[in-house]
């Protein structure tokens, strides 16, 4: 049962610790990464039973392809596992699936199940579950404005508008166009920075900083970030 008040329409989670919940436990990081999937489900499940209504991850960032060659190919086949597996869950459970990011640094085998999922959960409503893989905020804007200006190029007719442009407009150019900008931004395993996520959309984000490892970060952990954010004043640099 529902019991909150106020919940965000838009939970974001900087997913954090694997690696060190690997360690502190003797084992491969790779095993962190495969409890974390655990993390994934159970904080879905909690979005869905607590009325959110998306849910986003920053599952791999434009700087995570740095990592050791393994460690970024064994993410990747573990991404490809998880959706296979729960393709069936959010047809079941009305959760639209959505990957933004660089996708062009993706495989073509790993793009074509990801079009696949998305396609198959477009019209799903209950929870749209948005993963940023490939991703980082720099790039985003980017690519924003880099879009933006190929735009005037091949249409000089509206160049007159180029100077007049909105944040509301530009904001259209980003990966996130459609998606309402995160009302909560939560970070695990004690670190206390963005690293270049979402940072145009974060603007008036609440933040949460926990230093649960993402591995144990489950139902009951989630539900105390939404505690946690019922009791926050939003005034969005206004006075009240």
């Amino acid at each position: 049962m529902n019991e909150l008040e106020n919940v965000p329409v838009h939970v974001s989670i900087i997913m954090d610790g694997n690696g060190r919940w690997a360690r502190e436990r003797g084992l491969e990081r790779a095993a962190g990464h495969i409890e974390g999937v655990e993390s994934v489900r159970a904080c879905t499940e909690a979005a869905v039973e607590y009325g959110v209504r998306y849910l986003s991850l920053y599952a791999f960032s434009e700087e995570n392809w740095g990592r050791p060659q393994e460690e970024v190919n064994a993410l990747m086949a573990l991404m490809f596992k998880s959706m296979m597996a729960e393709l069936s869950n959010f047809l079941e459970n009305g959760i639209r699936f959505v990957v933004l990011g660089h996708r062009e640094r993706l495989g073509d085998e790993l793009n074509a199940l990801i079009d696949d999922c998305m396609e198959k959960t477009a019209g799903n409503t209950t929870l749209t579950l948005v993963i940023f893989l490939s991703y980082s905020g720099k790039w985003d804007i980017l690519q924003a404005a880099k879009k933006y200006a190929r735009e005037i190029l091949e249409h000089p007719e509206k160049a007159d508008g180029l100077l007049s442009i909105d944040e509301e407009a530009f904001g259209r150019y980003l990966v996130t166009d459609g998606i309402p900008d995160p009302d909560m931004i939560i970070r695990t395993s004690g670190e206390m920075r963005l690293s270049n996520y979402l940072l145009w959309q974060s603007a008036y984000s609440e933040f949460l900083f926990s230093d649960v490892l993402w591995p144990d970060f489950r139902k009951e952990e989630f539900r105390s970030a939404l505690l946690a954010y019922s009791k926050r004043d939003r005034r969005y640099g206004k006075v009240k």
